[in-house]
């Protein structure tokens, strides 16, 4: 049976944000070759009017989250209905994981299930999360947190983050690469958090020739390089190079280099049965500690806990 997430909406949510969840979970990807996830649209009322003016209509209630795997309210109200509250705390009692986009971190708090937790919401509500839910352990830095059952996304570009991490959570990266690529969008955005980096190589090539030296980065990630061995592949100065590389992938040589070695080090782990050491050298890490050290700085998990937990998920 495919998992089934169920999106509830609150009067006057946020149409983009919402959008999110039917873009991401709602659409047939047959070419994935993977089951898709059956998304549900709910409202706490029906008829519901939306931000921006407009009605929308839909066929479940809050009962739909019932017998929901996974649950997704985008922004909402400080003090959301009591129907929603209570649908949400019978959903997260049940087991079901609960996401939250943006200002939907109020509807979480309100039921409780953020006491304890650490959890982020937009910048602009911060303050107001804070002094009505004392107990949630606000991150204002963070683009998500995933606490397991529990995951909370900051401003409406972050739930495109979010979701695209909750896709490599449940079919990995490659899959979730896909899907941001059909988007187009980035798989990873460097929020300053710990997160499932994932930047493959752009398909188009760029005027600055930095898309073939990509390329080939791509293709020699196991090769030990320095920023001078690039800069003499891309026939530039260091100091050339590292404005066109920024210009062109938004971060430095060495950076970019490290975030693609990871992430060919989840593919291998989620992959194949490889020891951590030999995953290392593959990658181009050299030694199963400096891959360690990466790896929990990029996903804040070690590498042998991202392989269980991959491996749970997939099974």
């Amino acid at each position: 049976m495919a998992h089934r997430v169920t999106t509830l909406l609150t009067p006057g949510a946020n149409p983009f944000e919402f959008s999110i969840a039917c873009e991401v979970f709602g659409l047939r990807r047959p070419e994935l070759g993977v089951e898709w996830y059956d998304h549900r649209l709910a409202a706490v009322t029906r008829p519901l009017v939306v931000n921006g003016g407009w009605t929308l209509d839909t066929c479940y209630g809050p009962e739909a989250l019932d017998d929901a795997d996974t649950v997704i309210v985008p922004a909402c109200p400080m003090e959301p209905p009591p129907a929603a509250v209570s649908a949400l705390r019978r959903a997260y009692e049940r087991g079901a994981r609960m996401v939250s986009f943006c200002s939907g971190a109020f509807a979480l708090a309100a039921a409780g299930i953020l006491d304890g937790r650490p959890a982020t919401t937009h910048w602009m509500y911060a303050e107001e999360l804070a002094r009505r839910h004392p107990n949630v352990r606000f991150d204002p830095e963070v683009l998500y947190v995933d606490d397991g059952q529990v995951l909370t996304s900051a401003g409406t570009g972050a739930g495109v983050d979010l979701a695209l991490h909750i896709v490599r959570l449940d079919h990995g990266p490659e899959i979730a690469n896909h899907v941001a690529r059909r988007m187009v969008v980035p798989p990873h955005r460097d929020g300053g958090q710990a997160q499932y980096v994932c930047m493959p190589v752009p398909d188009a090539p760029y005027r600055d020739g930095i898309g073939s030296v990509l390329e080939w980065l791509g293709e020699h990630l196991h090769e030990p390089l320095t920023v001078e061995d690039i800069a003499q592949l891309a026939a530039m100065s260091p100091r050339t190079l590292a404005r066109r590389f920024r210009d062109t992938t938004g971060t430095t040589p060495m950076r970019w280099l490290t975030h693609q070695r990871v992430a060919r080090a989840q593919e291998l782990l989620a992959t194949t049965d490889l020891p951590v050491e030999a995953v290392a050298h593959r990658v181009g890490m050299g030694t199963a500690a400096n891959l360690r050290q990466h790896f929990r700085t990029a996903t804040g998990m070690a590498p042998a806990a991202y392989r269980r937990r991959y491996q749970r998920l997939a099974s």
